[in-house]
């Protein structure tokens, strides 16, 4: 960090549920190079033990865990509240010099630090996207909450073009914005020879990943089509697929391992502000199948093959194509390979450092990361 950068500590929040978890790791991983603490505060379902011990070898992190139910679930609005205060707290003991949110509706708190807002997927966006037009009026509240959010934040940080015009569409013109692009870094794997099988990894239960349109397609592929991820969304019964073999949830190395091993990554999605999951799959080599959205064209240009989210047939016959051409399906994975370089965590924290730095406030803070949880 740069000697003018007053930004030492951070108090960040996050979720335990999917993408939002993984990057928060990675940016606070990244964050220790330039002398950054956080304390890293989680709302919604309780961190699994595999997740505690990625924040436990993380020097520069203290985690602080909570069950407050997240806003865009069902009838959140009491623990978005009791979470406020908790959160507040948490700003007085630690005294940050910024505040780091990874959702939208404490953007209204009355902080004391300048406040960020990260936004990684929002209900009305991805309503327009899954379903069509807007959501019912019971989603108004929430509406008015994330727009009080995004409007009370010094600075709105979005991962693509795309993800930050629709947050400007549907909740209107932002003071502060910026672009940066979500970055990862593939751990070291052993070489692994390329297997016959296509992969897809995510929230399966979210309508958005539209892992329902692949399972349709796989039942007449010659290569099996393999799901990781949970079918099971909070509060609701868990989903069934048929014609696909189910991973399960996994520990981050067990599924790069199947990152490693797999020919082609499809996402068919008809949402995804970024797509985290695309780019571990190019960083281990797979050709990509995408759905045909502006946010992964944004992020993949030439280096993936598109097709319309809902077109069942248009997606057989692509990935049967591909798995027929071994060319094309070496070209297009060495096109992801060299795209993906260009996301890393390291190049997304010097982003997000001098975004603090823009933040940053002149008058002295107090408090360690061991501090607050003394």
């Amino acid at each position: 960090m740069s000697s003018g950068t007053a930004v030492r500590r951070i108090l960040m929040t996050t979720d335990a549920v999917g993408g939002v978890w993984t990057y928060a790791i990675d940016l606070c991983r990244a964050l220790r190079a330039h002398g950054v603490e956080v304390v890293l505060a989680t709302m919604g379902p309780l961190p699994r033990s595999d997740q505690r011990q990625e924040v436990a070898a993380l020097e520069n992190v203290a985690l602080v865990e909570s069950s407050h139910r997240l806003e865009w679930m069902d009838n959140p609005w009491d623990d978005v509240a009791r979470a406020g205060e908790w959160l507040l707290d948490l700003e007085r003991s630690f005294r940050p010099d910024a505040i780091h949110l990874n959702g939208y509706a404490h953007g209204a708190l009355p902080w004391r630090a300048p406040v960020l807002i990260a936004a990684h997927s929002c209900v009305l966006s991805w309503w327009r996207a899954v379903r069509g037009g807007s959501p019912p009026t019971e989603w108004n509240r929430y509406r008015d909450a994330v727009r009080d959010g995004l409007h009370g934040a010094h600075l709105v940080v979005a991962p693509t073009r795309a993800m930050l015009n629709a947050l400007q569409a549907h909740y209107g013109l932002l003071a502060r914005t910026v672009v940066i692009p979500n970055g990862r870094n593939v751990p070291a794997l052993p070489r692994v020879a390329k297997e016959p099988f296509v992969l897809s990894v995510g929230r399966l239960w979210d309508e958005a990943k539209n892992a329902a349109t692949l399972a349709r397609a796989a039942r007449g592929l010659p290569w099996p089509v393999r799901l990781a991820g949970s079918t099971h969304a909070p509060g609701n019964d868990e989903q069934h697929f048929e014609g696909v073999e189910l991973l399960g949830t996994l520990p981050a190395a067990e599924l790069w391992q199947h990152f490693a091993r797999a020919s082609i990554y499809a996402l068919p999605a008809r949402y995804e502000p970024f797509g985290l999951s695309v780019l571990e799959a190019a960083s281990a080599g797979c050709a990509l199948v995408l759905g045909d959205i502006p946010s992964l064209r944004e992020v993949w240009g030439e280096a993936a093959l598109y097709v319309p989210p809902d077109d069942v047939g248009q997606l057989q016959h692509t990935l049967r194509e591909l798995i027929t051409d071994t060319d094309r399906r070496h070209v297009l994975a060495q096109r992801a390979l060299q795209s993906a370089a260009r996301y890393t965590i390291s190049r997304m924290a010097e982003r997000y450092v001098a975004a603090y730095a823009q933040l940053s406030r002149s008058s002295p803070v107090h408090g360690t990361v061991a501090g607050i949880l003394a």
